[in-house]
C-alpha cells in the first residue's frame, strides 16, 4: 500500500494521486500556495481517493469557502474499503467540518493517540488558531504545549512539527527552546511560511524590531500572495514599520497587502489584522480617516454577521466601536456566544467606552478582561492589543506610572509602546 510522507497508509493505487496528495499536504503544512490545486489533481488521478476529498474539504473550511465543504465531505464519506486509520481520519474531519466541533475534537484527540504521525489531523490542534487555541478555555497555552510535547517523540526533527512545537513553547514563555526549534524547522524547509511566521514572533517577543523587520522583508520577497499567511505576515511588517515611525511604509503595506480588495487571504485574518493595525496606529498618534474604520466595520458585518468566534468578535467589536456602528457593536455585546463570551462582552464594552472617550468605564472593563484574555484566542503578540488599550486608557487619565508598570510586568522586553509612554 502506498504511504504519505509520514508513513500513513493511502488507499489509492495511483502513484500520481499519491504524489499530488503528499505535495498538497506539504503545501498545507507550510502555508504555501497551491494546496487546493494539488488536492484536486490527486482526486482527478483517483476519484475514489477519500483522504484527498476530506483534505480538500478542510482546506475550504480554513479559507472560508463554506459552500464547497459539504460536497467534498460527502465524496470522502462515500468511499468504501478504507483502512481503520483512514476511516477514523475521515470520521474525525467529517465531525469537525459538519459543525460537530466538540465531537470532532474528541475524535481528533483520540486519533492522535493511536496515530500520532497523522499530521493533517494533528494540525487541527496546533497553533493559536487551532481547536485548542480557539477553545475559549483557561490554560490554553499550557494545553497547546502539552499537546505538542506529547507528539514530539513521533516527529523528531520534522520541519512542520518543530515549527508548531516552537510556537507552543513561545506562547508558554519558553522563548529559548523555541528559538532552537524554529531554526530546525527552517533548516528543514526554508520556505515554510509557518516557521517564518513563528520566527517573526520570536523577534517580537525579544523586542528586536529592526532585525524582525529586515528578516521578514527578505523572507516575503518570494512569498506568493496566495499563501495562507501573506496577509498576516504583512501585518507583522506593517506593525514593525509603525514601531520604527515609518508610517509611509506602514500605509503602503496596509493598502497593498491587507485591504480586502487586494489580499487573497482568509477573511478572518483580513478583518482582525486590519482592525488591530488601525487601532495600534491610532494609539501612536497616527491620524486614521473615519472611512478606514467604516470600511473595516462594514467588512466585519458582511463576513461575520453573527457572533460565535471570540477572537473575531473582539476585533469586530473594536472596528464597530471606532466606526460608530453602535448597532453592530450592541449585537456582539448582547449576542456573544461560546466559552469565552464573557471576555468578548467586556472587551466589546471597553472598546465602546474608548470610542466614547469614557476612560474610567473602559478601564473597569479592561481590568476584568486582563485577568485571562488568552481565552479569546490568538497569539501573545495579537493580544497585546488589550494591554496597549489599557495603557492608553491609563495615560488618558494621567496614570503614566501605572501604565509603565503594566507594560513592565506584562512585557518586560517590550519596546513596542515605548514612545507612547515617553
Amino acid at each position: 500500500m502506498l504511504q504519505d510522507r509520514y508513513g500513513n497508509p493511502l488507499s489509492t493505487s495511483s502513484q500520481v494521486a499519491r504524489d499530488a496528495y503528499v505535495d498538497a499536504v506539504d503545501r498545507t503544512l507550510a502555508a504555501t500556495e497551491g494546496a487546493a490545486e494539488q488536492f484536486e489533481a490527486a482526486i482527478a488521478a483517483d476519484p475514489n481517493f477519500a483522504l484527498a476529498h476530506i483534505a480538500l474539504a478542510r482546506h475550504h473550511q480554513v479559507w472560508g469557502n463554506r459552500d464547497a465543504i459539504a460536497p467534498a465531505v460527502a465524496a470522502a464519506q462515500s468511499v468504501t474499503g478504507l483502512t481503520t486509520q483512514e476511516q477514523a481520519h475521515v470520521n474525525a474531519f467529517s465531525l469537525l467540518l459538519t459543525g460537530k466541533v466538540a465531537a470532532g475534537y474528541a475524535a481528533i484527540r483520540a486519533h492522535v493517540l493511536d496515530y500520532p504521525r497523522d499530521a493533517l489531523i494533528a494540525q487541527t490542534c496546533t497553533g493559536v488558531f487551532s481547536l485548542i487555541g480557539f477553545s475559549g478555555q483557561p490554560g490554553r497555552e499550557a494545553e497547546l504545549l502539552a499537546f505538542t510535547s506529547q507528539l514530539a517523540p513521533a516527529y523528531g526533527d520534522d520541519w512542520w512539527f518543530t515549527g508548531q512545537h516552537a510556537f507552543s513553547q513561545m506562547e508558554a514563555g519558553q522563548v529559548g527552546p523555541a528559538a532552537a526549534m524554529i531554526k530546525t524547522s527552517l533548516n528543514g524547509n526554508p520556505r515554510n511560511a509557518n516557521a517564518a511566521h513563528i520566527k517573526s514572533h520570536l523577534f517580537y517577543e525579544n523586542g528586536e524590531t529592526a532585525a524582525g523587520r529586515d528578516y521578514l522583508s527578505d523572507w516575503m520577497h518570494n512569498y506568493d500572495r496566495a499563501g495562507l499567511l501573506h496577509c498576516h505576515l504583512s501585518w507583522h511588517s506593517a506593525l514593525w514599520a509603525l514601531e520604527q515611525g515609518d508610517t509611509d511604509q506602514m500605509w503602503a503595506v496596509i493598502d497593498a497587502d491587507l485591504q480586502p480588495a487586494k489580499t487573497q487571504s482568509p477573511s478572518l485574518n483580513v478583518m482582525t489584522d486590519m482592525a488591530s493595525i488601525l487601532y495600534r496606529a491610532e494609539r501612536r498618534g497616527v491620524q486614521i480617516a473615519p472611512e478606514r474604520w467604516l470600511a473595516v466595520s462594514d467588512y466585519a458585518a458582511q463576513c461575520f454577521p453573527k457572533p460565535g468566534l471570540a477572537f473575531v468578535d473582539v476585533h469586530a467589536a473594536l472596528a464597530h466601536a471606532m466606526a460608530g456602528n453602535s448597532d453592530a457593536l450592541s449585537r456582539i455585546i448582547d449576542g456573544a456566544k461560546g466559552p469565552a463570551s464573557d471576555v468578548v462582552k467586556v472587551l466589546a464594552q471597553a472598546f465602546g467606552a474608548i470610542a466614547a472617550q469614557n476612560w474610567a468605564e473602559a478601564q473597569a472593563h479592561l481590568t476584568i478582561a486582563l485577568q485571562d484574555h488568552a481565552r479569546i484566542g490568538g497569539s501573545r503578540a495579537q493580544r497585546d492589543l488589550v494591554e496597549f488599550a489599557m495603557s492608553s486608557v491609563l495615560l488618558r487619565q494621567g496614570q503614566t506610572a501605572t501604565a509603565r508598570q503594566l507594560l513592565a510586568i506584562r512585557r518586560p522586553n517590550c519596546t513596542h509602546e515605548g514612545s507612547v509612554l515617553q
